[in-house]
């Protein structure tokens, strides 16, 4: 809703300060009036109006000394000068020295009121013009300290960050960029990232990035190495106004401790292993040889209880291989012998070796497959993956029923399902079973022994094969695990 328009009209003369009220009072405008100079100031320091319309000639204090006095102390108000015929030479006068414009007596209606217009849409103008110039500097003020708080939070970050235009140059980075990257000299922007960074496969994921192969809210991670540092890069892109990718932002975190305390957790945990295996190993042999009667006849009771030691040491000899494993695994360390394998007869021998357990468990256990195409792998892996799900599909089917076992071709990929009727497992603890040393707590099971670290062995091999492994599961009603293998593509 637009304001009224305040107009103050000073003038000696009544008739004159009537008329003026008369006629701008029904067109909208709020009119007050003074009818000496003294007067007509108090009014203005006390109402501010928009328009004045003043008259020159008045006994005491003259239009002029008005004049100059509103100049002076409200430089904004458009005086509009009353005058007669004879002092149009003061008039003019008067608007060098700032008056808005002039109207003589008598008043030619149309011109007085559009000379009011005018007035009152120029002080409109200055008005919103004015409005407009301290949002614009307040903007610049929040703009500024925004900044401020930025640049400080962004150089208070233990983490580097690396900002870049689309040319990939270098327009924001925060002294802990520097650090990570091992540069020693200060950083002049706009700096070309290919002078800084040390890391190819950083920069093609920048230019992955910028060349828009990668989602508006979508994010590449990777580790990148410098010099003696190895840190965990997140790249992402930065879109404009107009959505378009005009740079990118990359946070970088050292990771140099974390390695290095991997590896020593690997060392550790392959230096104990060793040293376990030894003499559980000893152990077992000697319960062996107790066992078989070459160090004197044992009675029943005793048979038992050697039995069950070689049990034990079998169960920790499985322990101490799971570690190493995982420890391998971990580390990039278990070896791969690749070579072209065809997963069916695999599957027959894994399943064939299992079905006396099966049996014994009351579980139909049963293979299927046709026409698949060959895998770049590891034969003895993909039997320890095999393996590792039938055997807990099995253990998890207390109540029968059947573990079905099935292969097909799916696009480039082999998909493997190993799929049982057992007690299922919750939606909670889906996410967590390839977490090492966890395993699915269930009372029915509560009898199956295990390490908890068969589906984290699994995973690593699958993943280093490059596939994947998921799972659906329901309770009561069974698991299905799902495996992809890539397979081997012919070459045109």
């Amino acid at each position: 809703m637009q304001d009224t328009v305040k107009v103050l009209v000073v003038d000696d003369e009544k008739v004159v300060r009537e008329g003026c009220q008369r006629v701008l009072c029904t067109r909208g405008f709020e009119v007050n009036a003074a009818e000496s100079g003294e007067k007509a100031l108090a009014m203005i320091q006390e109402t501010t109006p928009d328009v004045i319309l003043l008259d020159l000639k008045m006994p005491g204090m003259s239009g002029e000394e008005v004049l100059e006095q509103t100049r002076k102390n409200f430089p904004d108000i458009p005086v509009i000068v009353i005058t007669g015929h004879g002092t149009i030479d003061t008039a003019v006068e008067c608007m060098k020295k700032g008056a808005y414009d002039f109207i003589t007596k008598p008043f030619q209606m149309d011109e007085f009121l559009l000379t009011v217009n005018r007035a009152a849409e120029k002080r409109r103008l200055e008005r919103k013009a004015r409005l407009f110039e301290e949002e614009n500097v307040k903007n610049l003020y929040d703009l500024r300290l925004e900044k401020s708080r930025l640049k400080t939070i962004i150089n208070c970050m233990a983490n580097g960050v690396m900002v870049t235009n689309r040319n990939l140059e270098v327009v924001l980075h925060n002294p802990a960029l520097l650090r990570i990257l091992n540069i020693t000299k200060e950083l002049n922007e706009p700096a070309s990232v290919t002078g800084i960074v040390c890391d190819e496969s950083i920069l093609n994921a920048l230019k992955d990035i910028l060349s828009g192969k990668i989602p508006s809210m979508g994010t590449i991670a990777q580790e990148i190495s410098c010099h003696k540092t190895v840190a965990r890069a997140i790249s992402a892109p930065v879109a404009g106004p107009d959505g378009d990718v005009v740079g990118t932002v990359t946070v970088l975190e050292d990771i140099t401790a974390f390695k290095e305390l991997d590896r020593m957790k690997s060392d550790f945990i392959n230096m104990v292993a060793h040293e376990l295996r030894s003499p559980v190993v000893s152990i077992r042999q000697l319960n062996s040889v107790m066992l078989e009667g070459l160090a004197g006849s044992l009675n029943e009771k005793q048979k038992d209880f050697t039995a069950r030691g070689i049990a034990k040491a079998d169960s920790l000899l499985e322990l101490i291989n799971d570690l190493l494993n995982v420890a391998r695994l971990e580390s990039g360390g278990i070896p791969q012998h690749r070579v072209p394998t065809k997963i069916g007869p695999i599957m027959d021998e894994v399943v064939r070796l299992m079905e006396p357990r099966a049996k014994d468990s009351g579980i139909r256990l049963s293979v299927h497959y046709s026409d698949l195409k060959e895998v770049s792998a590891d034969p003895a892996q993909i039997d320890e993956v095999l393996n590792n799900l039938i055997t807990n599909a099995i253990n998890y089917s207390p109540d029968g029923g059947e573990v079905t076992v099935t292969a097909s071709t799916a696009g480039e990929h082999i998909e493997i399902k190993v799929k049982d009727q057992g007690v299922g497992i919750p939606k909670e603890e889906i996410s967590r079973v390839f977490e090492k040393f966890y395993r699915v707590k269930n009372p029915r099971t509560r009898k199956v022994m295990g390490t908890g670290l068969g589906l984290s062995i699994v995973k690593g091999i699958v993943e280093a094969h490059h596939g994947t492994i998921s799972l659906e599961s329901e309770m009561d009603k069974g698991t299905t695990f799902t495996i992809l293998l890539p397979t081997i593509q012919e070459q045109i």
